[in-house]
């Protein structure tokens, strides 16, 4: 039986070329990479505050700063596992941490409701330029996460697009706040927060049409 080849297989095969094999390990190490050049900006730029090696910082700093880094590694490396699908993918562990951080808002809306007097602590004008710095700070780590999941092929566009954003501003937050000397639940509650809220919304609505195969 003599075979008749299928010129539209053989235009289909001249046209493919060798892709570089994707590892998850590989993503996650551009991620950190961009947030210690994050961190390193930040430290030229304003510096970092070095009360915690002296032991001025409150716990309360060290628990929110915690929580906002820890949610950045758990979002990040859901976003890296995206690019890569497979079957029976979860990607519980960012949403239980994403929790835990929302305590930090609403305690401190709690505590400043029962405040007569005691705006000292909620620092509007410092806690703005806290927030638009922490929110300017993501601006590698997206870049960096939206260029992996181009190179892989996400199935949940829109959900690979959030946590991108929460990563983003996760890490973003974390960075500036590591130069932040205000200390209190209140302004870490609202406005170390707010970049993560901020930038995980900009992820929902700009990056699946960036990331789209």
């Amino acid at each position: 039986m003599t075979l008749i080849p299928n010129p539209l297989i053989t235009r289909l095969a001249d046209e493919l070329e060798p892709v570089r094999p994707m590892h998850g390990h590989q993503g996650f190490a551009w991620v950190i990479l961009a947030t210690a050049l994050t961190i390193a900006m930040v430290a030229l730029w304003h510096g970092l505050w070095n009360g915690p090696l002296r032991g001025e910082a409150s716990a309360i700093f060290f628990v929110a700063n915690g929580l906002i880094a820890l949610l950045g590694f758990a979002s990040g490396r859901a976003v890296v596992r995206m690019a890569m699908p497979r079957v029976g993918a979860r990607h519980d562990g960012p949403r239980w941490v994403l929790a835990a951080l929302a305590v930090l808002p609403i305690t401190a809306l709690f505590l400043i409701a029962q405040q007569d007097v005691g705006g000292h602590q909620f620092h509007a004008e410092d806690g703005l330029h806290c927030f638009l710095s922490g929110l300017m700070s993501s601006v590698a780590v997206a870049g960096v996460l939206i260029v992996w999941l181009r190179r892989g092929a996400p199935v949940a566009p829109n959900i690979a697009g959030f946590y991108t954003g929460v990563c983003a501003g996760a890490f973003g937050s974390f960075a500036f706040g590591l130069s932040c000397s205000f200390d209190t639940m209140s302004h870490l509650g609202i406005w170390h927060v707010a970049p993560v809220a901020v930038s995980a919304l900009l992820g929902r609505l700009c990056v699946p049409t960036l990331i789209r195969w």
